[in-house]
Formats: structure tokens, sequence, C-alpha cells
């Protein structure tokens, strides 16, 4: 038995060497500094989490549940990975399964994109295709317990995976790259949720160093975070506490429902409130519509060169609204935001007129909007 045990640590420590040997030949991700108006007063900078190895902002997420797995002793020689997931995340998890020389099964439902799908099979890994969105943790959950694998289980793990108060978590990427701007403390860094895992680093990061910096979350329609996140401040404000307020702010029981739809953009919204999502750490959030995620997604390419899939779309339809607040109340700063992912994993659905049309999204109106903002500096009421 104890040589068993040795022999397991053995593996352990070179699977976390190889992880972190990978880490160390990787360089940073880009960060973008997108001209506005000088009048304005105020100056973008996207985070390009595209750039990573696996193409999306989620190789960080994988990074850190991997280790978070083998430190735990949850992951061992031979062991089958299995993911809950909506596509990126599952990208990433099979790179690291493979690099590790492990067995990778994803559990996703059927809208998720074909591009996705082949990135998962070129590393090496293998698609469980369920109906309905909801359906994805039970299966996940089952097929690991079949398999005597381990389910990687994002939704719960991914904000505990990630060390917030440094450790090259994306937040210390942020400062340490806007160090010599001109306003290296942004008034707002801007993301969407879809584990809920980058917003709770960033907002506790932000906490831990005592910055005056805002956290802004964007969520799509038919998710379950923007009204959860406002049932947490009511919570707060009429003096009551949930009976989870002992685990570092997770969000109230009895969880909070969605529109009882999946997200219709990918990565980002929930149908119900995921045990990562740390409301208490959110200092506003703002509902965006579907179709003006697209808007801001194809708007982005036109005005800055960047090409991105919706839910940097999403996060950009907040941004500009905060711009806009900014230009109003006089105040000059920086913002931040994140290039979740690039362009070519939706070429056969959010970059299609014939598709978009089949889901009942219309950009057009919401690109006027985008030009009478530019146009002004004032977003239309």
């Amino acid at each position: 038995m104890i040589k068993a045990r040795q022999q397991d640590r053995v593996w352990a420590d070179e699977a976390i060497r190889r992880i972190n040997a990978e880490n160390n030949r990787s360089a940073d991700t880009h960060l973008y500094s997108v001209p506005l108006p000088a009048k304005w007063g105020v100056q973008l900078y996207i985070k390009d989490e595209s750039t990573h190895r696996t193409g999306s902002l989620k190789h960080r997420l994988a990074r850190s549940l991997f280790l978070f797995g083998l430190v735990n002793g949850w992951i061992a020689e031979g062991t089958t990975i299995v993911e809950a997931s909506s596509g990126s995340t599952a990208v990433s998890e099979a790179y690291f399964a493979q690099l590790l020389g492990l067995p990778f099964i994803a559990v996703m439902a059927r809208t998720t994109s074909r591009e996705k799908i082949a990135l998962i099979e070129q590393y090496g890994g293998s698609c469980l295709l369920v109906d309905h969105a909801s359906e994805v943790y039970d299966a996940a959950a089952d097929l690991a317990r079949r398999t005597n694998g381990h389910y990687m289980d994002q939704f719960t793990y991914a904000e505990r995976a990630t060390d917030w108060r440094g450790n090259n978590n994306i937040a210390e990427s942020i400062f340490g790259q806007l160090a010599q701007e001109e306003h290296p403390i942004p008034r707002w860094i801007v993301v969407g949720a879809g584990t809920g895992g980058t917003s709770a680093t960033i907002g506790r990061y932000l906490r831990y160093h005592r910055h005056t910096t805002g956290l802004a979350v964007v969520d799509p329609e038919n998710s379950a975070f923007y009204p959860g996140w406002l049932a947490s401040r009511g919570a707060r404000n009429v003096g009551t506490r949930s009976n989870t307020a002992g685990t570092a702010g997770t969000a109230p029981a009895p969880a909070v429902a969605g529109g009882g739809q999946p997200s219709r953009i990918e990565g980002i919204g929930r149908a119900r409130l995921e045990p990562s999502f740390v409301p208490a750490v959110i200092d506003h959030m703002i509902p965006v519509p579907d179709a003006a995620s697209v808007a801001a997604m194809r708007h982005l390419q036109d005005f800055a060169g960047l090409q991105a899939g919706p839910s940097t779309g999403t996060n950009l339809w907040g941004v500009w609204q905060l711009i806009s607040a900014m230009i109003a109340e006089g105040h000059r700063g920086s913002v931040v935001s994140l290039m979740c992912d690039g362009a070519d994993r939706y070429a056969g659905n959010y970059y299609s007129p014939e598709w978009l049309k089949t889901q009942g999204l219309d950009p057009a109106p919401h690109e006027a909007t985008l030009r009478q903002f530019f146009a002004s500096g004032v977003w239309p009421a």
C-alpha cells in the first residue's frame, strides 16, 4: 500500500512538472490599447485571451483545475477526465489531458459549435452530446462514476482552483501590464460569467490589493446570474445573511433560476446560479440582449480590427455603457475587458447571417445604437 501511494505521488509530481513547464514556455497574453476619441478622456484595453495555446480564456481555468485535482489526489495515472462544458473549457482540458496522457470526455449540449467539437477531438478527447444544457451536470457525474474517472466540475471548483492573491492569475497579469500606462488603476474591469470563476478571482484580487477598481459583470438573456446578484444585494440591504455565508460570499440558497433556456451566447450565462459565482465581490451587473452581443462583436472587427467570439461582444456592450457614464460624469481613466476567444470558432453560427435568422437574432438595431454612441459619446436612452 505504501509503495503504491509513493508511485501515485511520483506520477502526480511529474504531471505537475509538465503543467508548470507548459506554462513556463508560454508568454503572457496581449493587452491591446484600443484608440477612442481623445475628447472622451478614457482609455480602453482589451486583454486577448485567444492567444493561449488552446485559443481562449478557459486555458487558464483548465490549467488551474488540473493542478487542483492533482494536489487533492483526485487525478492519478490513467484517470479518465470528465467535464460538463459548453465547449471552450473542454477544448482546454482536452489539451491538458493529452499533455498528461489521460483520456478525456466532454459532456456538452448538441448545440455546441462544430468547430469546438473538432478542437476537442483534435486534442484526443471525445464528446458525449446531450439534448439540453441542463442535462450536462448529471450526465457528466454519472459518466465519471461509470468510468471510475474524475468529474472536473468547473462550475463548482472554478472559484477556488485559482489563487486570487496572485500566482499569475488574470487579474495580476492585467495590473502588471497596465503599470506603465497613464491610468494604471482602471476605473472598471468588465467580464462575463460562465462558471463565475473569472469574476470571483478578479473581484477578490481587487479587494485583497485594495484597488479602487470596480468589477462589472455582463450577463446574457436567460441567465440566472443577474437576478441572483440582485437577490443577493436585496438580502444584504435588509440585513439578512445566506445560510452559506460562511463560504466566502457564495450565492444565497435556494439557487435562483434563469429563463429556463440555455444561453444563446456560448461560454457565458447559465440557467442556474452556479456554485462558483460569488455575487458579493461584484460591484455592478449589466444584462445584455443576445442580439446586442452579436452587434458589438461585429462592431469590434470594424472598429478595431479584432475578430472575436460573441461573449466578447457581451463584454463590450457593457463597456460602452460604462464609458458613456464616465464621459457624462467627466471622469478620466481606463477600462479593461477581455477578448475571450477568437472568431474562428463561430464561423458557422454567430458570423453566419442564415444562422442568426434561425435564432431570431437581429443585430441591426443594436448596431445603430453603437453608431449613435460613437457619434455623440452619449448612450441612447
